[in-house]
């Protein structure tokens, strides 16, 4: 059966582009549906600073009619800046589990990033490194929880057999807050901080500067790591509308010394929870579903998306305890708040000192998310 890709052009394409994964995952229970408002937004230059500044290109496989895949092939000029020339991205990868499918859609990425001067393609990132990053290899029981994807089985093995191998794997780590904590973790828990060190709370009444700071403080602290691209201050005041609703004060704590702000975690309520059986609408009685369970029944998992503390005092004593002092600092809170379960994601493989530190409090690695890796000939 002859497979057919076309690129993405107009509305209607766009939301059959969209409307992809919905098909590819009906027979998953374990997957959530995303909101297709946000998907919208996502793809949308009116609401995505990616889209505004970056190439991309999208693509709709069809076979015999039918929608049966889709990808999307990126360049992003701040690769370059960051000091990846010659690197482009794919991502958004869905499709139903037939070799030729893939083949076409891995093709057609390849074809779009080498006729832009790529001699590298990475991937899967939807659309950056700091959004929806990797292809889940291992952990497949369990749900996604916010912002973090779901792939079929078959889908890394797909992409093995066209030659792309494993660049990096992050993982994302399970705290179950109901456990016994290892005596480890309740040392930990029970150290002080040095007396220069101060935790607070979110500030809501400076919002803004306050959300710029978060900012600042990741993008300093993620310099330098692998694959890392720097949010732009369009991506910062994008993220401090979107995490509004979300933020809890006694949920992202800065850690100050000296009275200046050097590290920060965030959690969030894992909205999948509340939104598992929507359907991917808010309408017409999603949106009441949404908000009494969010903010009135409350969910019981939640995600640490962020965290960070800045280069210039993470080599020293004090500022290795931080990232210590900074998970202590939410984990009762989150306990009498009702969660159960955090998931700390993602993590490096690499970045032993962060997995040390999660091993100690009992976290556990449970889903696998692989960045895969092909030349372009």
């Amino acid at each position: 059966m002859s497979i057919t890709v076309i690129p993405v052009t107009g509305k209607a394409l766009l939301h059959r582009f969209i409307e992809v994964p919905y098909m590819v995952h009906c027979d998953d229970p374990l997957w959530i549906p995303p909101l297709r408002i946000e998907r919208k937004q996502t793809f949308s230059p009116r609401y995505s600073e990616f889209f505004r500044r970056a190439d991309v290109g999208l693509f709709i496989a069809q076979q015999d009619g039918k929608d049966v895949g889709r990808i999307s092939a990126q360049i992003d000029p701040l690769l370059t800046i960051a000091g990846m020339p010659g690197v482009g991205h794919f991502g958004c990868l869905s499709a139903i589990d037939d070799a030729q499918v893939f083949a076409a859609l891995m093709e057609a990425a390849e074809v779009f990033l080498r006729a832009r001067g790529a001699t590298r393609m990475l991937g899967p990132f939807s659309m950056s490194i700091n959004e929806e990053t990797g292809l889940l290899v291992d952990g497949f029981d369990t749900p996604p929880m916010l912002m973090m994807g779901h792939d079929p089985v078959y889908a890394g093995p797909r992409l093995e057999q066209l030659g792309l191998a494993k660049e990096m794997d992050m993982y994302a780590y399970l705290a179950d807050l109901t456990a016994p904590m290892p005596k480890s973790g309740l040392a930990m828990l029970r150290r002080p901080a040095a007396r220069n060190v101060v935790l607070r709370g979110l500030n809501f009444s400076d919002y803004d500067n306050e959300i710029r700071t978060l900012v600042d403080i990741f993008n300093d602290s993620w310099a330098g790591n692998w694959g890392f691209v720097p949010m732009t201050e369009a991506e910062t005041s994008a993220l401090g509308k979107h995490l509004r609703l979300l933020l809890d004060k006694r949920l992202l704590r800065f850690a100050e010394v000296d009275g200046k702000a050097v590290g920060f975690i965030v959690v969030l309520p894992n909205i999948n929870e509340a939104i598992h059986d929507l359907q991917g609408d808010l309408l017409p009685f999603g949106w009441a579903k949404f908000l009494w369970r969010l903010k009135v029944r409350g969910v019981t998992s939640a995600r640490v998306p962020l965290m960070g503390v800045r280069r210039s005092i993470s080599g020293t004593m004090l500022g290795a305890a931080l990232p210590m002092h900074l998970i202590a600092s939410v984990w009762d809170v989150a306990t009498e708040m009702g969660f159960r379960q955090v998931e700390l994601s993602w993590i490096l493989e690499g970045n032993l000192p962060m997995r040390h530190i999660l091993d100690k409090f009992g976290a556990r690695i449970y889903k696998t998310y692989r960045i895969y890796g092909k030349a372009l000939a």
